[in-house]
């Protein structure tokens, strides 16, 4: 196995990290985080645009969302795709912005988030085995055809494992930090 393929499955496997850190912003936490609504969809002129693309979305204090969009004739509709969000929220339009006050959260709600985290981040680790599964595969493949030998091939398993053990701590790491932040109060 070249070391392109082992940069490929490094690649693929950081791109599963990736995405339970974008999963993992959207949870939220009791405070304020400009990811809560940024890819909140809005309908603008006959399409669905995401709020980053369309107002700057700030941070006044801890528990406070602010939305400035470019355009004041989008308040009305970011305001209504916050209503009709999972989010929770209701919006506050204050002249040609729009105001968002996390509440705090109760017990239940930060024990429902936490399980959340758990199964984002078992979802990653899941993606993270099947990764290391075909890496192992291929690997098997090679030296059944004669690619590579025996010893070749314990030596690129037990370098797919060590790559799929780092990928799995920084995935229990993210998931730990994120249950902790939830569970603070």
């Amino acid at each position: 196995m070249a070391e392109k393929e082992f940069k490929d499955l490094k690649e693929r496997m950081e791109k599963a990290v990736e995405h339970l850190k974008r999963e993992l912003q959207g949870i939220r936490t009791g405070r304020a985080h400009p990811a809560l609504v940024e890819d909140i969809k809005v309908e603008y002129y006959g399409s669905m645009v995401p709020i980053s693309q369309m107002a700057t979305v700030s941070i006044p204090d801890p528990r406070q969302i602010l939305i400035a969009p470019w355009d004041k004739t989008a308040v009305k509709p970011i305001e209504k795709a916050i209503q009709a969000s999972p989010l929770g929220i209701n919006p506050q339009v204050d002249g040609d912005v729009i105001r968002l006050n996390i509440p705090e959260l109760t017990g239940e709600r930060r024990q429902e988030l936490s399980k959340l985290v758990k199964k984002y981040a078992e979802d990653a680790r899941i993606a993270v085995r099947n990764l290391r599964r075909e890496g192992n595969d291929n690997i098997k493949k090679k030296e059944k055809n004669g690619e590579i030998s025996e010893d070749q091939m314990h030596d690129y398993l037990e370098r797919i494992q060590k790559i799929t053990d780092e990928f799995i701590k920084k995935i229990d790491e993210l998931a730990e930090e994120k249950e902790k932040e939830i569970l603070e109060k």
